[in-house]
């Protein structure tokens, strides 16, 4: 099953433009379809692939991170090639 997952990370100190860096960074290097823009990130993919996936990179921020938020939407469809029409 395909799924299309909107992510933002929100580390919530100071010195947070590295540790969204870094996450953005180990999410382009994956298998799957990363689109970004301003506001957040969107990976899309294999459900039973991505999840997994995601889960590490999520952790590992945590690690990384004494107070951090990750705010995820997850829509059940590839929605990758998405254009308005408006």
């Amino acid at each position: 099953m395909k799924v299309s997952i909107e992510l933002t990370l929100l580390p919530l100190h100071n010195n947070f433009e590295e540790h969204i860096i870094n996450f953005i960074k180990r999410l382009r290097a994956s298998e799957f379809t990363v689109l970004e823009n301003p506001m957040s990130t969107q990976v899309y993919g294999d459900y039973d692939k991505v999840m997994p996936f995601l889960t590490e990179e999520i952790k590992k921020s945590f690690e990384d991170q004494e107070n951090v938020v990750v705010n995820l939407k997850m829509v059940k469809s590839d929605r990758s090639n998405y254009e308005p029409h408006f």
